[in-house]
């Protein structure tokens, strides 16, 4: 597949993030490793989308720290980015409006229809307004002047930046057909453009627990977006899916991660992290990166019980 015609997929993880672990940014690296290798997809961004304080989580510190932490913790990737949006809202919001509002935002950022999983395909290249005719974009036979991928998407990716908190590597868009004869018009490429929600197979679990989750809106995330698994050790994601009616119905719209089972950042959690923070544990260096330690200690949290 060239680069043009496999989907690019912009990775999104909602969650607590009490604290943001390696754990955490290693689902990010997995995720997107497995995707590159099945040979179908491109990974141009990924989103950390912490949840709204009145989630109610108990523990759960303020989203001022907790996206301070994200940000610190994503400080060093250059396709990882923090989005405060679920953050700033009134009141909690959920994974399914999460999602919905990251799709609306990119449309309105790029132009683009983003496909669903079930509606691939027909996708203007973003950029492109959407209900009209390509225009001509490119006339000059002079090859110094002949524009590039990174001129067309220069303001687009700079609002993805801004905006979404995500910045799409220029290389992988293709706007111009690169094989045309120079003092021809160029044509636009298509691309898919697609968001996943990223999520653990704990979550996954969590589908099949009668009344936790709204079934229109499993209808919506597994159907209609898709979910990215990275299980941890030894779980039996198949299993998991045979569990749930909507799971087994919208299977192939469930990507599994399959990579090194005794991954060390599979047993990293949330939890372990801030048990080893009261207990003064010296494998908290192992959980967590040192920017978001030294916060954690300079802004006293997670050192006693109550968080």
């Amino acid at each position: 597949m060239t680069e043009t015609t496999k989907t690019h997929v912009i990775l999104l993880a909602c969650g607590s993030f009490n604290p943001i672990t390696k754990g955490h940014i290693q689902m990010f690296e997995r995720a997107r490793d497995y995707l590159h290798k099945t040979g179908r997809f491109i990974v141009i961004g990924g989103i950390v989308s912490p949840v709204h304080d009145s989630y109610g989580k108990q523990g759960l510190v303020s989203s001022r720290h907790r996206l301070t932490m994200c940000q610190l913790a994503v400080q060093s990737s250059d396709w990882i980015r923090v989005d405060p949006w679920e953050c700033y809202q009134d009141t909690w919001q959920t994974t399914c409006s999460v999602l919905e509002h990251h799709r609306d935002l990119m449309k309105r950022v790029t132009g683009c229809i983003l496909s669903n999983v079930n509606t691939p395909s027909l996708t203007p290249v973003i950029g492109q307004p959407q209900n009209e005719s390509p225009q001509p974009i490119y006339q000059n036979s002079n090859l110094s002047n002949k524009p590039t991928a990174a001129k067309f998407l220069g303001k687009v990716g700079e609002s993805l930046s801004r905006i979404c908190c995500v910045r799409p590597p220029m290389e992988r868009f293709t706007f111009v057909d690169e094989n045309a004869n120079l003092g021809t018009v160029m044509r636009y490429e298509e691309i898919e453009l697609r968001i996943l929600l990223l999520c653990g197979s704990d979550l996954l679990e969590s589908f099949c627990i009668p009344g936790l989750w709204n079934e229109a809106d499993m209808e919506v995330i597994v159907g209609d977006f898709g979910i990215v698994v990275v299980p941890r050790d030894g779980t039996d994601t198949d299993r998991i899916m045979n569990h749930s009616s909507i799971l087994r119905k919208y299977k192939n719209n469930i990507l599994v991660v399959k990579d090194d089972v005794n991954h060390p950042m599979a047993i990293v959690s949330s939890t372990k992290s801030r048990l080893a923070l009261q207990h003064g544990d010296g494998h908290v260096v192992d959980y967590l990166c040192q920017p978001v330690i030294d916060y954690i200690l300079k802004s006293q949290l997670y050192l006693n019980a109550s968080g």
